[in-house]
């Protein structure tokens, strides 16, 4: 299974600097992504999901950077490379669908345009060539008349059919690893469904690796494989799909699980998690999660010690003191 590995984050941590003074955002991240799997990053907006993508991808903004960890892709750390290396990584063994693709295509230039120069860049072919393989992968996406589509601007196409493009150009470059950020948040229901449904094809089809994330457990349901939960830029669960939904053990996983409404029941029992999200600027001694725990108050251990991650069962992490004790939070 070593050997299936596409992406391996090893202790990341991660830091900004504001006015003069240095702030963790992720602190000892852990997680892999094999072949023909799908992992999904969750947790509130500020939990470090789109800045662990962004260490990935080498793009955290100037006052940013990673101080620790490693991060491998097909036995390369990233961490490791210069400006100029890692560009040749990007698109070609790794791909990015942005939330908005409004943002990340160019509304002057053609889908044609943009794809073929794509395309060119990281495959080594010609303009006729080129033209032959975007057609090819807007197919793939579902688009019809892909010929005239590629003759398009972005502002003439519909919000789902952007991130069709977005995901057709990304998958050209035949990637081994697709990080997709929360790609389908803009679409709506049907259209989202529709997007869900392409990316777990198309991952088959690639046989590759897509590292997905969300805040929408109705999206991760969906599309899940193995789930990472992160609070405050810490890990504090992760599992499979099944271990996560079925018996989370993790007192913010419970509370996220609680926080989604039953659209089969006729009462909507929605119960927030209590108290706010913490900023970066926060020194929280213990547990981060501590100050909105209900069960913090029963153990002395939750305020004072940051818990590690233990193996509660196979292939199931959960970073919390109850953990190790017989009254999980969970029962």
């Amino acid at each position: 299974m070593e050997n299936d590995k596409v992406l391996d984050v090893k202790n990341l941590t991660a830091a900004f600097s504001i006015r003069k003074k240095e702030y963790e955002v992720l602190h000892d991240i852990s997680f892999s992504v094999r072949r023909n799997e799908t992992l999904c990053v969750v947790g509130e907006s500020g939990c470090g999901k789109s800045v662990t993508t962004l260490c990935i991808m080498q793009l955290l903004p100037k006052n940013g950077h990673i101080t620790g960890g490693e991060i491998i892709l097909d036995g390369t750390d990233l961490t490791k490379l210069s400006k100029k290396d890692i560009v040749k990584f990007r698109g070609k063994k790794m791909g990015m669908i942005f939330q908005e693709p409004m943002t990340a295509l160019n509304p002057l230039l053609t889908i044609g345009f943009q794809m073929k120069e794509m395309i060119k860049l990281h495959r080594g072919v010609d303009n006729k060539e080129a033209e032959r393989i975007a057609v090819e992968y807007l197919k793939k996406v579902g688009i019809a008349n892909p010929e005239s589509r590629l003759k398009q601007y972005t502002f003439e196409l519909s919000g789902g059919l952007r991130q069709r493009v977005m995901i057709a150009m990304m998958l050209s470059a035949r990637p081994d690893l697709l990080i997709a950020d929360e790609p389908t948040t803009a679409l709506d229901v049907t259209i989202q469904r529709q997007v869900l449904n392409l990316l777990n094809d198309l991952k088959k089809d690639m046989n590759a690796g897509i590292l997905f994330i969300t805040h929408d457990l109705g999206v991760v349901s969906e599309i899940a494989d193995r789930i990472v939960v992160l609070y405050a830029g810490r890990k504090v669960e992760e599992g499979t799909t099944e271990q996560i939904f079925n018996d989370p053990r993790h007192p913010y996983t419970i509370g996220l699980m609680k926080a989604v409404p039953d659209v089969d029941s006729d009462e909507y029992n929605i119960e927030p998690i209590p108290g706010t999200f913490p900023n970066i600027t926060e020194e929280i001694p213990g547990c981060r999660f501590s100050p909105r725990c209900p069960y913090a108050g029963s153990c002395k251990l939750c305020t004072t010690e940051a818990p590690e991650g233990v193996e509660v069962e196979e292939g199931h992490f959960v970073a919390c003191h109850l953990a190790l004790r017989k009254e999980s939070p969970n029962e």
